[in-house]
């Protein structure tokens, strides 16, 4: 039981916390809300799921082989962040356009395998709860990210969702646009000098 409550734990704390992908999300939820965001949302999730599996289940050893990669990733990924950023405070508010460019699941889903915060909390996870001997633990710990994972990343669309009832005007939802993308463009920038450092 104690086992499942690190697992869960773990989970919770890595996919709660703000980041990349929770951030596009919130600001997703303030300017289409809840619903368009979902697929963007589960793009997210499965995105990470499917990354948490991939390391798992092997190519830690390439890692290992090869530790430069995780660097290129880390640059590649953060300018890829940078460039959602721009995209998000650049873009027009709801009131402002009746049809809008949301997030896409494909989005959600790259975004997982280029972030370089994702990988991280993958290879801790993977560090933690795998064994040499079966992959039981490990598939039971990517179980409960993916449920956590989810819940997590709907919880932070609700709450942009809700956001928006404060943001009732084209300059309030511009400057939060700004605000947004401008956050994602600097955690981008922190994560890349984290992984270079």
């Amino acid at each position: 039981m104690s086992v499942f409550i690190a697992m869960f734990s773990f989970s919770l704390v890595m996919s709660i916390t703000p980041g990349p992908v929770n951030m596009v999300i919130l600001s997703s939820g303030v300017n289409y809300g809840v619903r368009k965001t979902f697929s963007f949302v589960s793009g997210g999730t499965i995105g990470f799921t499917f990354l948490l599996l991939f390391i798992g289940l092997g190519f830690t050893e390439i890692i290992d082989l090869y530790p430069y990669f995780l660097k290129y990733l880390a640059v590649f990924g953060s300018l890829f962040i940078v460039y959602l950023g721009y995209l998000i405070a650049t873009s027009r508010s709801k009131l402002a356009i009746k049809d809008l460019k949301q997030p896409t699941f494909l989005q959600g889903f790259l975004l997982q395998w280029l972030n370089p915060k994702a990988w991280i909390a993958c290879m801790a996870g993977v560090s933690l709860f795998s064994s040499p001997n079966s992959h039981q633990q490990f598939l039971t710990f990517s179980m409960v990210y993916f449920l956590v994972c989810y819940l997590s990343l709907f919880s932070w669309s609700v709450l942009g969702n809700k956001a928006a009832i404060f943001l009732d005007s084209e300059f309030k939802l511009k400057r939060f646009n700004q605000m947004m993308g401008g956050l994602l463009m600097v955690t981008s920038c922190l994560l890349l000098y984290s992984q270079l450092t």
